[in-house]
């Protein structure tokens, strides 16, 4: 078991990989304590049941550069293989500005093959290459050193087993012709929109049911406020207010530090000066929010008459393709997709793309009733009209 800690060295393996088809790469991080994921370990495999596997450790090799790493992304003749790897690429895009190209990730590819939604890693090894993962080291605080050996061969099985994964999946899907259906979803993965956040836009992810224009003004100052610290300072945001405090404080309006400790739900890490000024500031910038500012609530999801009983027909129509297909049904369309496709909105995910081809085509039709549902004995077949 090898552990690279120094620039020279992981040079000299990623020059090592670029001369294979592939690599599968996995990291641990730590994330409970920061905004920004903390990257602790990056696991490595080459080709092979007896190919080269290494450990990349950047808190021992603190002065060891990833630029061969980033290279390495960017060399398009080695497929980068991970699992499950939107929170890798995040890490990736954030420290490197870099995403791996072209990219394998096993979940999305196990989910168009039929191994359901969202996937996990243990699953994958014991169906696919019929092995077990030792769990012991599963909470880890990768963080730590010394790493023990344990702990070591659990990071490694990682992407140990996940060579034989991919090359099983990679030919399933060249079998199954699905390899577009998988390109369209990775290609959300390595969108730099995928990992943007941007202050002004936070106020979006606050669930509310107000639709009060000022509310809502408020709601957005008090979370631009919280992304802002929170990025700055990389605190989680939970740790400068949760939404609930978020929520109570633009209903309060609190003008001063008095006001404000009267919070129920502010917890003592919202209590602290900066943050606390920073609360004031944003209930005052939100009050005088000019009326044309304030934010508008989207209503048109509550104005849509749905058709319950196309609704119905839809959710059957679905559960027989995902059956013929092989693929979770939620992958395809949400619950919410089909009532909103009974009620006539067009402009979905679940309309667009392979899902159209999967399924949402012959939705379509079924709302323009150009086709029937039937049964034959315990299968539902689509009959043209």
């Amino acid at each position: 078991m090898r552990t690279i800690t120094t620039t020279q060295d992981l040079a000299a393996f990623c020059e090592a990989a670029k001369k294979e088809p592939y690599v599968t790469i996995d990291t641990e991080f730590l994330r409970e304590r920061t905004y920004w994921s903390k990257l602790c370990l990056i696991q490595m495999a080459l080709p092979g049941k007896t190919g080269d596997a290494v450990l990349v450790d950047p808190i021992e090799g603190a002065a060891m550069s990833l630029e061969p790493l980033y290279d390495l992304f960017r060399h398009e003749a080695t497929v980068k293989v991970f699992h499950a790897a939107r929170q890798d690429l995040e890490i990736f895009f954030v420290e490197g500005n870099c995403f791996p190209v072209p990219l394998f990730d096993t979940q999305v590819a196990a989910m168009v093959c039929g191994f359901g939604e969202q996937v996990g890693y243990e699953t994958l090894v014991k169906r696919i290459v019929k092995a077990d993962l030792d769990k012991t080291s599963r909470f880890t605080d990768w963080s730590r050193r010394p790493l023990t050996p344990a702990q070591s061969a659990y990071a490694l099985a990682d992407v140990t087993h996940l060579r034989g994964i991919y090359e099983f999946l990679a030919a399933q899907l060249a079998k199954n012709g699905r390899q577009a259906w998988v390109e369209e979803e990775l290609a959300v993965l390595t969108d730099p929109e995928t990992y943007t956040t941007r202050p002004e836009e936070a106020w979006l992810r606050v669930k509310t049911r107000t639709t009060s224009g000022r509310f809502l003004g408020l709601v957005k100052t008090l979370a631009k406020f919280r992304e802002e610290y929170a990025q700055g300072n990389n605190v989680p945001r939970s740790r400068v207010m949760k939404d609930d405090a978020l929520l109570e404080l633009a209903s309060t309006r609190p003008v001063t530090v008095e006001e404000l400790g009267r919070s129920r739900l502010l917890m003592r890490e919202g209590r602290k000066p900066e943050i606390a000024e920073g609360i004031l500031a944003a209930v005052k910038a939100g009050m005088e929010m000019r009326q044309e500012d304030l934010p508008k609530p989207d209503l048109s999801k509550d104005q849509l008459q749905v058709n319950p009983a196309l609704a119905d027909l839809l959710r059957v129509l679905l559960k027989a393709k995902s059956e013929s297909l092989g693929v979770a049904p939620r992958l395809i369309a949400s619950a919410s997709d089909l009532d909103m496709i009974a009620a006539g909105e067009r402009n979905l995910e679940a309309l667009a793309g392979w899902r159209a081809e999967a399924f949402g085509d012959d939705a379509l039709r079924l709302c323009r009733g150009e086709i029937a549902l039937s049964a034959k004995g315990n299968a539902v077949v689509v009959v043209k009209l």
